[in-house]
């Protein structure tokens, strides 16, 4: 009988603490169900900010990137210039037109159309204003390291084309192709790229 009466009692003592449990349970949830929606409406709050920000930044960037049709039409012709030496030798100093180094040929066909460079791809780097990656576009200057990625600048192309998430292609002199059209996602050159100038700006 007292076991019995025993056994009773504590079947009642562990619904009683299940009970309780469950309560807890139950409070705890509903505390974080709360949080959640207070979340929920705070981003509902700051959503038309974060998407003012987002527009002003897409209106900058575009901003940036509007060229008039005269320098549209001075970047193709000196882009078609550049692609009309594709195949031509490299050869170490030589600054074209039968053959050219990558910072010969850059300043050659720069200078087709009055611009003066430097003579290396290190003094280029220091001409034109600087352009954040995101923001190259056709005819700016691309820099990178040269073969020991210890180093300094040592090579130097033309941009073909870039979009805004800063992949790009461009034209250089390259020692084992001459002159040839690479792409920044390249291992060799995604390794060593340095940054971007801009010589021709509205």
């Amino acid at each position: 009988m007292k076991k019995r009466l025993y056994i009773a009692i504590v079947m009642i003592l562990m619904c009683g603490m299940t009970q309780m449990a469950t309560a807890k349970t139950r409070n705890a949830h509903a505390e974080a169900h709360r949080h959640q929606l207070a979340a929920a409406k705070n981003i509902g709050l700051d959503k038309s900010a974060i998407t003012r920000l987002v527009e002003e930044d897409i209106a900058s960037r575009e901003s940036i990137k509007a060229i008039s049709a005269e320098t549209e039409e001075l970047l193709n012709d000196l882009l078609s210039e550049a692609r009309s030496h594709i195949g031509k030798r490299y050869s170490r100093g030589s600054k074209g037109p039968g053959a050219f180094d990558c910072s010969g040929f850059s300043s050659y066909v720069y200078r087709q159309f009055g611009y003066k460079l430097s003579p290396s791809s290190r003094d280029q780097y220091n001409q034109g204003e600087k352009v954040e990656r995101k923001e190259l576009r056709k005819g700016d200057l691309v820099f990178f390291k040269g073969r020991s990625i210890k180093g300094g600048v040592g090579h130097v192309g033309i941009v073909v084309d870039a979009d805004e998430k800063g992949n790009f292609s461009f034209i250089h002199a390259a020692t084992s192709k001459g002159i040839t059209i690479s792409n920044c996602n390249e291992p060799y050159y995604a390794a060593r790229f340095v940054g971007g100038k801009r010589v021709i700006s509205e």
